[in-house]
Parts: structure tokens; sequence; C-alpha cells
């Protein structure tokens, strides 16, 4: 592309995959957090909520210090507790929905547009139809929640994130036609509701690019980039471990990328009205044993650049 990328979109990095330490709200979160802030090719960051309030508002601190775009990443507790949001008993529902926020509300602490989520497991066909109405109901009620904490002022957005439905994750959404239905389901109802997609997950879910990206436009608000491995169940990065670009016998590469980017220039992402002050593009990608956090990120940088400039 002959426009920067610096003036149509905020780069970003998933924190607590970047620093998988991180990942169950504890660890050396401040200190990794800074080292994406000091580096000014990151305009945005997703964080999982801190199970600590001093951590919380250091973390706000970094976020407000550094004019970063932060992110709340709703996911890691979610599959950490292994919450279900589309879950048919209502007790384990209402659990995931509390979850979800204690996300908005860290959201809000922080100053975040978009906490960003998951289904639950599919439960199979016999179900599945009664588990996407228990999940438009979370979803609903999560938007009514944020919306209340918003003190009328532009609420907090729930992003829905497709994941695979048959390698790793085995969520109930899932395909994006399916997700692209229920949203517009839910927004009959709510405005504060929209998808994340995943090029990790193109792969998984056995979509190409202009399947998922032109079947999600509408309701599509927030994007991520990076990797996936299928050829051997015993490697570390094999599922949705979203391991680096280049990793041997992974899926997608400089040639995939760049498909990836053209296509989200083709629905208009780059120029649709999001919550966040520009549309996010951020890597989801994660060191695997033995690997540097610092170097894997290096290397998507390098990536994409390359990538934007051939796209």
């Amino acid at each position: 592309m002959t426009e920067s990328y610096e003036g149509l979109v905020l780069m970003g990095l998933i924190h607590p995959m970047a620093f998988p330490k991180c990942i169950s709200g504890e660890g050396p979160i401040v200190e990794t957090l800074r080292t994406i802030a000091e580096d000014d090719f990151f305009s945005a960051v997703e964080v999982r909520r801190s199970l600590s309030h001093e951590v919380r508002d250091e973390v706000a601190r970094v976020i407000r210090e550094s004019s970063l775009e932060p992110i709340v990443a709703g996911q890691p507790p979610l599959l950490i507790g292994k919450l279900n949001l589309n879950a048919l008993s209502e007790t384990e529902r209402a659990s995931a929905v509390a979850d979800v926020k204690a996300s908005i509300n860290e959201a809000y602490a922080i100053g975040a547009r978009i906490v960003a989520v998951l289904s639950g497991p599919d439960p199979g066909e016999n179900e599945r139809e009664a588990a996407l109405g228990a999940l438009a109901r979370s979803l609903t009620e999560a938007c009514e929640y944020a919306r209340e904490k918003s003190g009328g002022a532009d609420p907090v957005h729930i992003s829905l994130e497709t994941f695979d439905t048959d390698v790793d994750k085995k969520c109930l959404v899932g395909p994006t036609d399916m997700a692209a239905k229920l949203i517009a389901r839910v927004k009959e109802s709510v405005g504060n509701v929209g998808l994340t997609v995943d090029l990790s997950h193109l792969p998984l879910l056995h979509e190409t690019a202009e399947q998922m990206l032109v079947g999600a436009k509408d309701h599509l608000i927030h994007v991520h980039i990076g990797n996936a491995f299928t050829a051997l169940e015993s490697d570390p990065a094999y599922g949705d471990q979203h391991p680096r670009f280049g990793y041997p016998g992974s899926l997608n590469g400089l040639p995939e990328l760049v498909a990836f980017l053209r296509v989200l220039r083709q629905i208009g992402y780059f120029t649709a009205k999001v919550p966040t002050r520009k549309p996010v593009i951020s890597f989801e990608i994660k060191p695997t044993p033995g690997e540097d956090s610092a170097l894997i990120i290096a290397g998507a940088k390098r990536v994409f650049k390359e990538a934007w400039a051939t796209a």
C-alpha cells in the first residue's frame, strides 16, 4: 500500500500472549507493559484485567502517560476459568456474564473502549440453537451493563471473537456467517457490540480471507493477526497457540498476511467507524518454549512492514 499504516490504523500487541507469564493476571505485568509503551511502533495494547487494584492503577498510568489505546482482553479469564457464555445452565451462564462484567469494570478503569470475549464450547448439533440463544442473552446483558456503567457517555463495546470449532478451543462461534447472524440478532436490542476476527484463526476455521472479512464487515470493530500450526499435535505450537511468523510448518506467513490486509482494505476497515480512535490491528503472537518475547515481537513488526508495503 502506498499510504502509511500509521495514518490509517493503530498497531497493537496482545500483552498476555506476547508475555505469557502475565496471562493469569499476575506476574511482571507493569514491567512488560512498559516495553510495549516505550516502543513507538505500537499505538494500542490489549491487556487482561489485573488481579490487583494496585497493578491495575499502574497499568492505567502507563497507558495514560504513553498515549496507548487500550483494549481489554476478556478471553483469558473466561478460558482459564472454564466459563461459558453459552451455557444452558443458567447458573453457569450467569457466572460467565459476571466475569465479563468484571472485565468491563477494568475497561472503564483504564480507559478502554472494547472488551473482547469468546463463546463457550460447541455443545453439538442438538443443542447448538439453544446455546446460540444463551450466548445472545449473555452478550446483550454484558452490553446493557456497559451502557449502565457509562453514565450516559458512549459505552464500552463488547466484541465477540470467532474461534475454531474442531481443532483446539472447539468453540460454538465459530464460523463467520454464524457470528455475523448472531451479532445482527444482538443488535436488535443493543448497539455496543461487534466482532473480532483473527488471521490466526482463519485456517483453523477452514475459511478464506474473503469469507472471513467480507462476512464480518458489517460488524467488524477489531482485528488480530498471527499464525497457526496444525502439522503435529505433539508440537508446542499446535492448535490455537499463535506461534511466531516463520515458525517451521506453520500456516500463515507473508503471502497470507498480504492477502488479509488487501481484503481488509477492500471492505473499508481502515476507514470504518469503530469504538477506538482508529481501527486496531493487533499482533497475537506467543513464544514457544525457549523463544524470546522481544525477538518474536521484533520479527512480527518486520513481517508486517513488508506485508503492508506489498499489499
